[in-house]
């Protein structure tokens, strides 16, 4: 397997609830036979029904809220596009789940869940910068 991930996939209760929320943060996405498919940089952000994303998957639906174990990430170039994005996750009816501020490793971030609870941090780190196209590469951690 290659090391690459292509789709992220979503699985949502209310589609157009969805496609809004992400619109309004600026996402621009097309919508095609109940699905929404959003280009993200070299990889597409996917929405589609919680239940058919299941059964796709070949499991049960589970729990539409709390913690699935894993979050989503966008890094920012400074601080103050940090605490703008916030502004209109919570405009656009997200939750704040952890304010903004200097995390324990030393860098500004801040975290959110969408209207499915999906968890999203968003970070200025320096230590990862972007490419001007938004892509980051990880530093040498060795």
């Amino acid at each position: 397997m290659e090391q690459r991930i292509t789709l992220i996939t979503l699985g949502v209760s209310d589609l157009a609830r969805s496609k809004a929320f992400y619109e309004a943060l600026g996402w621009r996405g097309q919508e095609v036979a109940e699905t929404v498919f959003f280009q993200a940089g070299g990889l597409g952000l996917v929405l589609w029904s919680r239940e058919k994303l299941a059964a796709d998957c070949g499991l049960e639906p589970g729990p539409a809220y709390g913690f699935g174990g894993i979050a989503l990430a966008h890094n920012v170039r400074s601080e103050s596009e940090v605490d703008a994005l916030l502004a209109k996750v919570a405009e656009a009816g997200g939750t704040i789940t952890k304010p903004a501020a200097v995390n324990e490793i030393g860098f500004y971030s801040s975290a959110f869940t969408d209207p499915d609870g999906h968890a999203w941090e968003v970070a200025h780190n320096p230590g990862f910068p972007l490419a001007e196209d938004g892509t980051i590469t990880l530093p040498d951690f060795g």
